[in-house]
């Protein structure tokens, strides 16, 4: 059964999702170590770490996290939407900069 998020995510998300699946797969394989050795490291079910080597959209995201932190990936996540790498984020503040500044007046003292 599919489920209404699978359905409802943009084919971009659900790309992305799969291959950060495919790429857990990927470290998994190269440090030997077996599906049921991940998911009693991660803390999940064999069928659900399996999603998660298929990218699902329904298993949680500290799902993905800790299989990220087993795998020695802990700190990606933390700089998945840093802003010093936001480049549309920095674009849009050099576009509310003033013009021109102007010093602001002296208040009056009585």
């Amino acid at each position: 059964m599919k489920s209404s998020a699978q359905d409802s995510l943009p084919l971009a998300v659900r790309r992305s999702l799969g291959k950060l699946g495919a790429d857990i797969a990927t470290a998994r394989r190269k440090r030997n170590l077996t599906v049921e050795m991940m998911a009693e490291r991660v803390g999940a079910a064999k069928t659900t770490y399996l999603k998660v080597e298929k990218g699902a959209p329904t298993v949680s995201m500290g799902i993905y996290a800790m299989a990220l932190f087993v795998l020695g990936f802990g700190d990606a996540i933390g700089d998945i939407v840093d802003p010093r790498r936001d480049d549309v984020g920095l674009l849009l503040d050099a576009d509310r900069l003033p013009k021109r500044v102007r010093p602001k007046k002296a208040a009056t003292a009585l």
